[in-house]
C-alpha cells in the first residue's frame, strides 16, 4: 500500500507519495490553475502512472495547502502549518524553526523536541514578502526568476525598497530603474526587503537548526539574504518545494 500528500498552494500543486517505511517513492509539482481540482486529479493519475502503481493500492490521502478544501478525492485535509513541521523533522529531526516563503504568503514556525509545532506567524496579506513580489521583480527587470540570485550576486550597493505594498513596490522599482540604478543593485535590495520582512515576523526569538522552504528557497541568494538579516545560519531543506506535501503524506501513513 501507498501513501499520499497533495500540496495545493496557491502557485503550485505538489505531490509526494511513500511507502509505509516513510520512503519517497514519487514525487510531482505542477503549475496552479482555475480547475484545481482536475489539476490535482491530473497530477495524481501521472504519478501513480510513472510507479505503474493502480490507484486502489493507496491507502490513504491527505490534502494540505491552500487548496486543500477543494480536492474532494482526498481522505482528510490538514493545515499547512502542521503538514510543514512534519516534513521538515522527518528530514531534520533537530530543527527548532521553519521559515517557509510562497508563492502568496510566508510562514514562521517554532516548534518543540518532536516536531511539535508550539506557535507560529503568517503573513497571507501582502504579498510584498512572498515569492509573487520576486515574480513582480523578474518581470519588470525582463529576466527569468532563477536568475535574480545571479544578477544579486553582482549588487554593489543593495537599493533601499521601503515600501511595505507590492504595488507600491513594483512603482518604487520603476523609479529607481528611472533614475539610473542598476538591476542588480534592485534585485538585492528586494531580496533583503523580503528578508526583512521575515525577520519582523520572527522578532527576536529565533531558535536554530533554522531551515528554509517553500518555492522561494529554490532562489539562489535568499537563504543568504536571511542569514544576513536574522543573522542566523539558514539550512535550505531538501526538495524545499515538497516539504508541506511529504509532511502530508507521512501523516497519510498513520492511517494504518
Amino acid at each position: 500500500m501507498i501513501y499520499v500528500g497533495i500540496d495545493a498552494g496557491s502557485r503550485a500543486i505538489k505531490i509526494v507519495v511513500i511507502n509505509k517505511n516513510l520512503r519517497i517513492l514519487e514525487s510531482g509539482v505542477m503549475d496552479q490553475g482555475v480547475n484545481q481540482a482536475e489539476l490535482a486529479e491530473w497530477l495524481l493519475h501521472q504519478t501513480l502512472k510513472k510507479l505503474s502503481v493502480p490507484r486502489n493500492e493507496i491507502a490513504y490521502t491527505v490534502a494540505t495547502g491552500y487548496g486543500r478544501d477543494g480536492l474532494e478525492f482526498a481522505d482528510t485535509t490538514i493545515t499547512e502549518i502542521t503538514c510543514h513541521a512534519q516534513g521538515v523533522t522527518h528530514l531534520i529531526p533537530e530543527a527548532r524553526t521553519i521559515i517557509d516563503i510562497g508563492g502568496q504568503d510566508s510562514k514562521l514556525i517554532r516548534l518543540e523536541t518532536g516536531g511539535r509545532v508550539r506557535d507560529f506567524v503568517m503573513n497571507d496579506r501582502c504579498a510584498a514578502g512572498t515569492g509573487r513580489f520576486l515574480e513582480v521583480v523578474a518581470q519588470r527587470l525582463d529576466l527569468n526568476i532563477n536568475d535574480l540570485g545571479v544578477f544579486a550576486r553582482r549588487a554593489q550597493k543593495p537599493a533601499t525598497i521601503s515600501s511595505m505594498c507590492v504595488v507600491f513596490a513594483e512603482t518604487e522599482i520603476i523609479g529607481l530603474l528611472a533614475s539610473g540604478e542598476i538591476r542588480e543593485n534592485i534585485i538585492a535590495g528586494v531580496q533583503i526587503s523580503i528578508a526583512s520582512r521575515i525577520a519582523s515576523m520572527a522578532g527576536r526569538n529565533v531558535a536554530e537548526p533554522i531551515i528554509f522552504t517553500g518555492g522561494v528557497a529554490m532562489i539562489p541568494g535568499m537563504d543568504k539574504a536571511l542569514k544576513d538579516i536574522i543573522d542566523h545560519p539558514i539550512i535550505i531543506a531538501k526538495n524545499p518545494q515538497f516539504t508541506g506535501a511529504l509532511g502530508a503524506a507521512i501523516l497519510a501513513s498513520r492511517n494504518r
